[in-house]
């Protein structure tokens, strides 16, 4: 059914004062908590579930199996893996109730978060970051940053596009993505900036 502007599977449960975007998307056994904002464009596939205290960007994808919890922000363009894991309490416990030690995660603008990753709550993933299938975050993660393994560690770097790029970790370089030739600056370990 399509409702002002978006459209909701009837098995979806959007719970009063919810906002959602125009030209979002909410598929199959989804459920969005009542306090929760969900931007423009968005896409939250089967069994995505979206707490009070989070907010969506525009045009993000959540795939299949996502529980979006508290006190995580995701920015415009995000893209979340299948199954992937989002934390708010550092150290849970059955018996002890932490609801006022929720820790804010943060994920910028065009991030891909791979398939089955774990994000442990309280940390920042910054712009256009790619973490890979199965990681496991425990720290902020740079601009541009790939992320692979168990805990992660940087292993590349990322264009805007999606593609690998030939830069050393650390220190300076230049390097231009194979897919759109757009030319990227590494100034001191970080990408500094961007020419077309």
């Amino acid at each position: 059914m399509s409702v002002n502007n978006f459209t909701v599977h009837p098995t979806a449960i959007v719970d009063a004062g919810a906002q959602i975007g125009a030209g979002s998307r909410v598929w199959h056994w989804v459920h969005i908590c009542g306090q929760a904002v969900i931007g423009e464009k968005c896409s939250l596939g089967q069994n995505v579930f979206v707490g009070n205290r989070v907010r969506i960007g525009n045009n993000c994808k959540i795939q299949n199996n996502v529980s979006v919890y508290d006190n995580v922000t995701l920015e415009d363009d995000v893209f979340c893996g299948p199954s992937m894991v989002f934390t708010n309490v550092y150290n849970p416990r059955s018996a002890v109730t932490r609801k006022d030690e929720y820790r804010d995660t943060v994920v910028r603008h065009g991030a891909t978060l791979g398939a089955n990753c774990t994000i442990v709550c309280g940390v920042t993933i910054g712009e256009f970051a790619f973490v890979a299938a199965g990681a496991v975050i425990n720290r902020n993660v740079p601009a541009y940053a790939l992320m692979a393994g168990v805990p992660a560690r940087q292993i590349g770097w990322m264009s805007e596009y999606g593609e690998r790029l030939e830069l050393p970790l650390t220190g300076d370089g230049q390097a231009k993505c194979p897919h759109t030739g757009r030319v990227y600056q590494l100034v001191g370990g970080r990408i500094e900036n961007k020419k077309s």
